[in-house]
């Protein structure tokens, strides 16, 4: 895992060694062991390392033989030893024993096409002396982050690692977008390919970019899981195929020339990680777990369960957050606004981890690719009963219903119908968007600014995410909501979450369950393996299962929460007062709706606590950024 820069000048002007110098130092975290740069008449490539394979040998940027090509790269190419020895038969010659030099010489045989070649996560950028061009490319589900923006004066293309190594360049264009502050009110975060900058991008995942000195430019999506529909195969064969390709990915994904763990947090993805790891390795493995002074919020229990059943060399911490602190810490680390306040203990957790190792495997992906998450069985339920009514009553009918319904945040579950009346009078893909989002547009509408809603002149973020189902529409239902998550939820949430969270601390953090093979077979699952009444990750439990305890595979999934309701009545009551309902905040929200939503959660009549959380996370954004 590392950092990486650089950009690619226009004619005449010659790169400035000293600006790339200062755009690494921003990104030193996610490299503390080393730097490296590479400069020549109008490119410069800068690298941050930390240290896995090849401790000795690896340094960057690294050319091919000719020095033709010139690569930097953060991630870790997994089937790298496989690569390197087909490249030697057909003639190339080794410097290293690194999967970086791999990938050079791969691009020297195939050009762009060498992406496809790789499993593992990885953000490269290659430059080639002869012709001119930088290759930009992302991993298939974007677990490694890669910015970008083609329209920086005397650039033809400025890249980093995170966004704080670009904005200190001079000219950069930091105009704020106000769709991106629309986007992330709703989804907590914003998502690829847009960033909180209107002319900053970041590149999909499964994406590669080409730009040649002229600054043309030339884009591809190599990688698309094929779903495969309603096909029934034989259930105990899936299963097993299952259980060796998830044994496969975790086990192939150990490599590693430094100490490695893995996280545990009780939950049966991170359990079967740990339980896989624990068979095949030589050595009792290290793991880690956080948990909560809160009851409601702690797992430690339920990790200690793996732990003792593998005989785990486990280590874990209770912690109590301060909140001041940590606010910074989120603040200064994820460069752009994010909601998704489970950063919080994954920040601890890898704090914690990283006092043991250089290297933790997660259970992340799992929910996406297997079907997991309640809100998925609730999608299906309520398509179901769609069916069940014709379109005009739920027009006529249903919809006024809902739209008067009182919102009984504070009543027994039975009560509280709006959602699911509001979502049967919707179509699929609103109904999904209203349960993926905070505000909806009429929400958004009441806490936005009137300059902020002037500039978004009619803009729909409802309309926009329903989009991306158009090209989805033959697929089974369940299918395209994974298609989407793998689209936006995934990329913009899990794995930013993660990944700055681990290199805040220069931890790498893999997730073995989002190796494209297994991907590809969870793509081909029928609905009734993933997801039976409400019951989740079907095929997944039961092939993973026999490796762990019982009650890991069939107590109730519970996240990585904290407890922001209480929070926002006590300890997060003074920022929120001195952070969002500032003056300087009226340029992007209304401070009367603002407080309004504040008075209605103290009330304890309303739960508005993600809300709150967001227009915080906004606030602290623009005071560190903005200011």
């Amino acid at each position: 895992m590392c950092g990486i820069a650089g950009f690619v000048t226009d004619p005449g002007l010659t790169p400035e060694r000293a600006l790339l110098k200062r755009m690494c130092d921003r990104i030193q975290h996610r490299g503390p062991d080393g730097e490296g740069y590479f400069t020549d008449e109008r490119v410069a490539l800068g690298h941050r390392r930390l240290s896995i394979i090849d401790v000795e040998g690896g340094a960057q940027p690294l050319g091919n033989e000719d020095g033709r090509y010139q690569i930097v790269f953060n991630g870790e190419i997994y089937n790298y030893r496989e690569l390197m020895a087909d490249l030697q038969s057909r003639g190339h010659r080794f410097r290293t024993h690194s999967d970086t030099e791999v990938i050079v010489h791969l691009y020297e045989e195939l050009g762009p096409e060498a992406i496809c070649k790789l499993v593992g996560m990885f953000a490269i950028a290659i430059w080639d002396q002869k012709d001119r061009t930088l290759l930009l490319a992302r991993d298939r589900f974007g677990e490694k982050p890669l910015y970008y923006s083609l329209e920086v004066p005397g650039m033809k293309v400025l890249f980093a690692s995170e966004l704080k190594a670009m904005t200190l360049v001079p000219g950069f264009p930091s105009e704020v977008s106000a769709e991106a502050v629309a986007e992330f009110l709703n989804f907590s975060y914003v998502p690829d390919p847009d960033t909180i900058y209107r002319r900053v991008r970041k590149l999909a995942p499964a994406e590669w970019l080409l730009v040649d000195g002229e600054g043309k430019v030339r884009r591809e999506t190599y990688w698309r899981p094929e779903f495969l529909g309603e096909s029934a195969p034989d259930e105990r064969a899936s299963q097993e195929r299952l259980d060796a390709l998830a044994r496969e990915s975790v086990v192939g994904q150990m490599v590693s020339d430094v100490p490695l763990g893995g996280f545990l947090s009780g939950g049966v993805d991170s359990s079967a990680v740990v339980a896989y790891m624990a068979q095949s390795a030589p050595e009792h493995v290290k793991t880690f777990s956080i948990g909560f002074t809160s009851k409601e919020y702690d797992e430690l229990k339920y990790a200690r369960l793996v732990a003792e059943k593998y005989e785990t060399d486990h280590s874990e911490e209770t912690v109590t957050p301060e909140i001041d602190v940590i606010l910074d810490k989120l603040v200064h680390h994820y460069d752009e606004p994010f909601g998704d306040s489970s950063a919080i203990p994954t920040l601890y957790l890898a704090r914690m981890t990283r006092k043991h190792v250089t290297v933790a495997l997660s259970g992340d992906g799992a929910d996406e690719l297997f079907g997991g998450y309640r809100r998925y069985s609730f999608a299906l339920m309520e398509e179901r009963a769609r069916g069940l009514v014709p379109e005009w009553a739920r027009r006529r009918i249903i919809r006024p219903v809902a739209h008067y319904y009182p919102k009984f945040d504070y009543m027994p579950r039975v009560f509280r119908a709006k959602s699911t009346l509001t979502g049967i009078a919707s179509t699929f893909e609103e109904a999904y968007y209203r349960a993926m989002t905070r505000f909806g547009d009429e929400g958004l509408d009441a806490v936005l600014s009137g300059d902020l809603r002037r500039e978004l002149n009619g803009y729909s973020s409802c309309a926009r995410f329903c989009e991306r189902f158009a090209p989805l529409q033959r697929l089974p239902k369940l299918a395209q909501l994974q298609a989407v998550d793998w689209q936006t939820y995934l990329p913009g949430d899990i794995l930013v979450k993660v990944d700055r969270a681990a290199m805040a601390y220069s931890l790498e953090s893999r997730a073995p369950f989002l190796n494209h093979r297994l991907a590809e077979f969870a793509a081909s699952l029928p609905t009734n393996l993933k997801i039976r009444g409400t019951t989740g990750k079907v095929l997944f439990k039961r092939a993973v299962g026999v490796h762990l305890p019982e009650r890991t595979v069939t107590r109730r999934k519970m996240g990585f929460a904290v407890p922001l309701p209480e929070w926002f009545r006590g300890s997060l009551k003074p920022l929120y007062e001195e952070r969002v309902l500032n003056q300087r905040m009226s340029a992007f929200i209304d401070l009367a709706g603002a407080r309004r939503l504040y008075e209605d959660h103290l009330s304890g009549m309303k739960e508005y606590s993600g809300k709150l959380w967001n227009l915080l996370m906004l606030a602290c954004w623009q005071e560190r950024h903005l200011a």
